[in-house]
Order: C-alpha cells, then structure tokens, then sequence
C-alpha cells in the first residue's frame, strides 16, 4: 500500500515564517507515524518518520521544508540543533 502524501501548509505561509537574515526556526518530531509540516500558534511543526539516528531525521526534515517551500533541498541548511528537536535553518531563494 503507498502512503499518504505529506500533510503540508501553503509555501507562502511558511515563508512568512523566514526572517529576513533568511533563518526558519523548526521544532522536530522524529519517528512519527505521518509526515507533516504545520504551523502552530506562528510556530513550524515538523513531523518525519525517520529516526533521529546518524542524521537520518535531519535529513528528512531539509527534505520535507524543501517539498513544503517549493525549493531545492540543496537551498536548505541546517545552522543549529543537529542533536535537538529545536532546529534552526538557513532557507536561500
């Protein structure tokens, strides 16, 4: 059976989100059972089903951010929070 399609939020409305220096604060939940990236209370909620193992979760998440934003992942970095649920990235373009 395919799964289901990422629940994701409108790419202009997480782009509001960026600040002008072009960072995106992120709070992760790894291990989930759906993939979603919602925006809570002016906060983005990132839900993968990888594992926080080895990078696996941060690398679903530039993945997802980049699917949600309509960009390449190679314009998303991670700038802080390898080890945490709170992350902050570097969105270009």
């Amino acid at each position: 059976m395919a799964r289901p399609k990422p629940d994701l939020p409108d790419a202009a409305g997480l782009r509001a989100l960026v600040d002008a220096e072009g960072r995106l604060a992120v709070k992760v939940t790894p291990g989930a059972r759906d993939q979603s990236v919602t925006l809570v209370d002016g906060a983005v909620q990132v839900k993968v089903r990888a594992p926080a193992d080895k990078g696996a979760a941060n690398e679903a998440v530039i993945a997802l951010l980049a699917e949600a934003l309509g960009v390449p992942p190679s314009r998303i970095t991670l700038l802080r929070g390898a080890t945490s649920r709170q992350k902050l990235f570097r969105v270009e373009g």
